[in-house]
């Protein structure tokens, strides 16, 4: 039985798909299948993803459903007690698998691990950033989620692997949700589960402008947080992490002029919980909002990386 489970869902990656696949066939570690839905793709995804013979691949197409359902489909057609996450525009550095199976055979009492990831938009290659003090490069940590993702979060859908009993725990994907499914999915781990991370970038993520987490205005397509707010007052990090979230949702609220969607984010908020730049983006007029967001997709655009998280 292969050790590793790589689940890949697939829709309209037709330029990145080979790439993401050729990562992972490359890897040191080679003790893994690997499980590709194409859910409903319209381009040459298809073509890309049958050029590779390898016999680990296991490749099915269904009807579009969603990213959530498809991530799910691609699960539960693994066999391997370990789930390696992976995008289908992302890709692995050669030694993500073997750095990852080092963890796992040295901290056998954990269940859920991570590595730092790196941004790619344009081009151009950044860090990421977490909020876990006196981080050293190549240092390995048991960490609390939501204390370590106040600035990005350090679950992400490519570098991230899980014990399949950690699914069978708290649940899969949410396919309701049809942006920042993974979000919520990490919130219900976080829970339950401490994080070991590894502060070594060896999984890099696409920032493509046109994906539906960077383009939608229309908060009704994310995840709402409410079926954790019962949580929040005993767990401070918990109430942190989600206010920091209802900030975002409030920010495309008001990019997407939607007053009501603001307001129920916006009352929900201990302004405590986030930093001068915030409070003054959720005080700013909607049009100064969305003059500072053309100028942050300007930078990024060039490769300068603009927060409101720090």
């Amino acid at each position: 039985m292969p050790k590793f489970a790589v689940a890949i869902a697939v829709y309209n990656k037709e330029t990145h798909i080979a790439q993401t696949l050729q990562s992972v066939l490359d890897q040191t570690f080679t003790n893994f299948e690997v499980v590709i839905v194409n859910d409903g793709s319209t381009d040459a995804s298809e073509t890309e993803i049958q050029q590779f013979s390898d016999q680990r691949i296991q490749y099915s197409y269904q009807e579009n459903k969603g990213a959530g359902a498809a991530r799910n489909a691609a699960i539960a057609q693994t066999t391997a007690p370990w789930i390696a996450l992976l995008d289908a525009d992302d890709h692995w550095e050669p030694n993500y698998l073997s750095e990852i199976n080092d963890l796992i055979e040295k901290h056998q009492d954990h269940k859920v691990f991570a590595t730092a990831i790196a941004i790619e938009k344009s081009g151009v290659t950044v860090e990421s950033v977490y909020s876990i003090p006196n981080l050293k490069q190549g240092e390995t940590k048991e960490v609390n989620f939501f204390e370590a993702s106040s600035i990005n979060s350090i679950l992400t859908s490519s570098s991230t692997v899980l014990h399949r009993s950690v699914l069978e725990d708290v649940g899969m994907y949410d396919p309701r949700i049809k942006s920042g499914q993974d979000t919520d999915l990490w919130i219900r781990v976080g829970l339950a589960y401490p994080i070991l991370f590894l502060n070594k970038s060896l999984a890099t993520y696409r920032l493509e402008p046109q994906s539906l987490s960077n383009t939608t205005f229309n908060v009704s397509d994310k995840a709402t947080f409410e079926a954790y707010e019962s949580l929040e007052a005993n767990n401070p990090a918990l109430k942190k992490f989600l206010d920091l979230n209802r900030f975002s949702l409030a920010i495309l609220a008001k990019l997407g002029n939607d007053r009501e969607a603001f307001r129920r984010n916006y009352n929900k908020i201990e302004l405590s919980n986030l930093n001068r730049k915030q409070r003054f983006l959720l005080k700013a007029p909607a049009y100064l909002v969305k003059k500072l967001h053309r100028l942050k997709t300007y930078f990024e655009g060039r490769g300068i990386y603009l927060t409101a998280f720090s």
